[in-house]
């Protein structure tokens, strides 16, 4: 069963990672790849994080640079 976190949740959980700094990354989820990582889940109009996906996403940017 995945974890699914709202933005507020998940940079709760992570603070690492601002409010605003995420949701730029939602914005452009088709350009930087978040998009088809299927980390970003829409349920109408509610957004929620799937935190493992995220994460393997997160790292398959750090092993491209």
């Amino acid at each position: 069963m995945p974890v699914l976190s709202t933005v507020n949740q998940f940079t709760t959980k992570q603070p690492a990672f601002t409010k605003g700094g995420f949701r730029s990354l939602i914005f452009n989820e088709h350009k930087n790849g978040l998009a088809k990582s299927g980390a970003i889940v829409r349920i109408g109009r509610k957004v929620l994080i799937d935190e493992a996906k995220f994460f393997a996403w997160v790292q398959s940017q750090n092993e491209v640079a």
